[in-house]
């Protein structure tokens, strides 16, 4: 399987005709055609639905897609490394985390890193744990900022010198906000909007479920979600009331929403982790060594 036909089988997929896709990748539509018939015999699977002036992916055409994105994405990782070789320090350094307010001791060793070495790139990813140790075990990223407790055995890691506090989102005029703090017993009959962050089952348990206790099965949970701007959006069209992190959704006085902790308050810690045995770019290395240093000033 030629990575160049994975290019143009992506582009396809993305541009959803042949004309589109040739355009974009200055290749004739006879030839492009030619390599996806190629690919598909390859695979023996049927990769497109073909319409008059569309193609739209099949099944097998959708699951190949997830996997060439990824092969892709590794190559050009790879690729870039490589020419970042052949300067003093260059490069590229993939971090994935989910939505949290440590990212402002990342941006801050980001922003050192960027004055001293202006041909570093940084590249971030959102998303759950799930998502980013996926990504992380498949190479994708060098590092991933989870939050605790997680199941950190098959990674190396530093414990991030941040605490996320949990709480409410909600308009400012719901009744609850009247309040100083959200106790477990306002919650439960109420419409919930969750972060899947918190919902989600840990290797080492789930600190989020144990606030609730034996009411955790109880909540009315209506809508999860991953990012916290789809949920506040959410929020003011009155499906529900949020339960995220402080400091991400915007409660400034000129928003219809605000935010109130929980009590008795919870927060959870973070972690920054690698795998096990890396082989780091020097890139990499650099970014570690000077969160590292970093942490220890803090």
């Amino acid at each position: 399987m030629d990575i160049r036909v994975l290019r143009y089988f992506l582009a396809i997929a993305r541009e959803g005709s042949i004309t589109s896709a040739a355009g974009s990748l200055h290749v004739t539509q006879p030839t492009l055609s030619r390599q996806i018939k190629e690919l598909e015999e390859e695979l023996g699977q049927q990769l497109f639905i073909r319409k008059s002036r569309t193609m739209a992916l099949t099944r097998e055409g959708m699951i190949l897609r997830k996997r060439a994105e990824e092969i892709v994405a590794m190559v050009d990782k790879t690729e870039a490394e490589f020419s970042a070789m052949e300067t003093a320090v260059a490069g590229d350094i993939y971090i994935g985390g989910g939505e949290t307010q440590a990212i402002g001791l990342i941006a801050e060793v980001v922003s050192a890193m960027r004055d001293a070495y202006p041909d570093i790139r940084f590249h971030l990813y959102s998303g759950n744990d799930a998502d980013v140790t996926e990504r992380l075990d498949k190479g994708l990223l060098d590092f991933g900022i989870l939050i605790q407790p997680a199941d950190l055995s098959k990674y190396d890691y530093l414990n991030l010198p941040a605490r996320d506090r949990w709480g409410v989102i909600m308009r400012k005029d719901s009744p609850l906000a009247a309040k100083a703090t959200i106790e477990k017993s306002d919650l439960l009959d109420l419409p919930l909007i969750c972060s899947r962050q918190a919902i989600a089952p840990h290797h080492s348990g789930n600190e989020f479920a144990d606030w609730f206790g034996n009411d955790f099965d109880r909540l009315n949970i209506v809508c999860t979600f991953n990012l916290v701007f789809n949920a506040t959006i959410m929020v003011e069209a009155g499906v529900g009331y949020a339960l995220g992190l402080d400091g991400l959704a915007n409660t400034a006085p000129d928003s219809a929403l605000c935010f109130r902790p929980l009590a008795p308050q919870l927060e959870s810690g973070l972690a920054i982790v690698w795998k096990k045995y890396p082989v780091f770019s020097d890139a990499a290395e650099l970014f570690l060594d000077s969160l590292r240093a970093q942490i220890s000033g803090s």
